[in-house]
């Protein structure tokens, strides 16, 4: 019976608990051995719930314990949960996490730390919740050469952005709804601004490369300034709004970046629609291939937990290699990436669509019954840099959406 304590007993700690025990046979089996939560770390003590005989206040307790072989880490945050990781893997114990944080933040340095004490630092359900993206990347996909990642990763926003397009409804009034519903925070600036998608794409790009991809070098764009007319414009171009993760390699460069896009609606990524991700992946041999599920949850992330743990509990005493390095990667700077803009405009459209073209060049023209008084134009390919000059010569700018 191998040992295994939780740090914290949230919504993704109690979840681990649940699956171990609700799945406890069919674990066993995988693992080729039995699984048994020993301890659980938290603050807070949980009378009548059965966990309580389990609680543990202090850290020392369980990373002193030879039998513990194994910690799931589900705190969130950078700290304490990077001291208590640091320490677990020196002592040789493996440590499997959700905190996407964490792994955007450290993991290179940790997965460098595990691999020197013959243990491992897996992190599956830090991208895409319950979506094995990770393993598949890591395992499955090892033939290919990826080009491009691209992909719904929080499921907040693609929720706010479903109800917006269904129900014409503004940001603020569907943000209200969701945090009603628990499917947004209190304070849901990581979600709406876009950062927690951006650390995501960068635990993926990290993998990608093979070498550390720093999340503060992504730019990064949320979803706090869609309009509920945006989503006509779209409709007008067979589109959907989705805020999207991407890490792309072009004849320019090696680029990353979140921000609201216009997805075809041909597209697969189209039809991943409220508390739901999908990533899509597009590789030399495989072409494109597309992982969808719940990005989120108390029992899908958990279900991810575990299965690290399952995989750390067949590899007992040694690492399972590392994603990546702490080589830092540098990216191509994002004014050099090329793609097209749909631009909102105060105004008609025979009156400045000469300008426009003069200044962005051949545009596609789309008007929509409900905006007599404003217009939109669809660019060709140009770069972040060429547009952002070229929108300086307009004051009639409404809006901006990459394409």
């Amino acid at each position: 019976m191998v040992q295994v304590a939780v740090f914290g007993y949230g919504t993704v700690g109690s979840g681990v608990v649940e699956v171990l025990e609700t799945n406890q046979e069919e674990i066993g089996r995988r693992a080729g051995d039995g699984i048994r939560v020993k301890y659980v770390l938290d603050i807070r003590d949980f009378q009548g719930d059965p966990i309580q005989e389990r609680i543990v206040h202090d850290v020392d307790v369980i990373l002193a314990d030879p039998e513990i072989k194994v910690i799931c880490e589900t705190m969130g945050g950078i700290e304490p949960a990077y001291t208590f990781t640091k320490k677990a893997l020196m002592s040789g114990k493996s440590v499997c996490t959700s905190n996407k944080e964490l792994v955007a933040a450290h993991g290179a340095e940790l997965m460098r730390i595990a691999g020197e004490h013959q243990c491992s630092y897996l992190f599956e359900a830090s991208v895409g919740g319950g979506i094995p993206i990770i393993r598949t990347m890591n395992d499955a996909l090892t033939a290919e050469k990826i080009d491009r990642i691209e992909g719904i990763l929080n499921g907040t926003t693609n929720y706010i952005l479903t109800k917006m397009e269904r129900d014409g409804a503004a940001f603020d009034i569907i943000l209200k709804e969701a945090q009603e519903l628990g499917y947004a925070e209190r304070n849901p600036a990581a979600d709406v601004e876009g950062h927690d998608a951006c650390r995501k794409i960068a635990i993926l790009s990290s993998i990608l490369y093979g070498h550390n991809v720093d999340y503060k070098q992504i730019y990064t764009e949320g979803i706090t300034k869609i309009m509920p007319r945006d989503f006509a414009y779209a409709k007008a171009l067979d589109c959907k709004i989705k805020l999207i993760g991407l890490s792309v390699i072009t004849k320019e460069g090696e680029f990353a970046m979140v921000s609201p896009r216009l997805v075809p609606s041909y597209s697969p990524i189209a039809s991943v629609n409220d508390v739901f991700n999908g990533i899509q992946i597009h590789s030399n041999m495989l072409d494109t291939s597309l992982y969808y599920g719940r990005g989120a949850g108390k029992l899908p992330t958990a279900s991810a937990v575990v299965g690290d743990v399952v995989e750390c509990v067949k590899k007992l005493g040694t690492s399972i290699p590392a994603a990546w390095d702490e080589t830092e990667k540098k990216l191509t700077e994002i004014g050099a990436f090329r793609q097209r803009y749909l631009v909102r405009m105060k105004g008609k459209p025979e009156a400045l669509m000469q300008k426009m073209e003069d200044a962005f060049g051949k545009v596609q023209a789309v008007q929509i019954p409900e905006a007599a008084d404003e217009f939109a134009v669809l660019t060709e390919e140009m770069s972040e840099r060429e547009y952002q000059d070229a929108a300086e010569e307009f004051t009639e700018i409404i809006s901006m959406i990459r394409s």
